[in-house]
């Protein structure tokens, strides 16, 4: 099974197991991670499910969306990595993918 290296806020690490068909945020909301609190559940309607990617797999995403980029403009801790991870379907390509929770607004 994939797999998926989460960092917290606090900077603790873990490997997580992704099965077929989740986006990187129902992976992280469904393994524990209650910090990432994905309050519209998917929809891409707002960023809370923000995180920040490894550059070593910005290349193998989906190119992000104006509501993606859009969303993103509002918070204060925007990089060149972020990515709403509800946008993010995890795939076998993504193997390894490691992410940061961003700190929230």
């Amino acid at each position: 099974m994939p797999k998926l290296t989460v960092t917290t806020r606090e900077g603790e690490t873990s490997e997580i197991d992704v099965a077929d068909g989740l986006t990187v945020m129902e992976a992280i909301r469904d393994n524990g991670f209650d910090e990432l609190l994905a309050l519209c559940g998917g929809c891409c309607s707002c960023a809370t499910c923000h995180v920040h990617i490894d550059r070593a797999f910005t290349d193998k995403l989906p190119e992000m969306s104006e509501d993606e980029d859009d969303l993103l403009e509002s918070t204060d801790h925007r990089q060149p990595t972020s990515r709403l991870s509800c946008q993010i379907p995890f795939t076998a390509e993504l193997d390894g993918l490691k992410v940061t929770i961003a700190p929230e607004d």
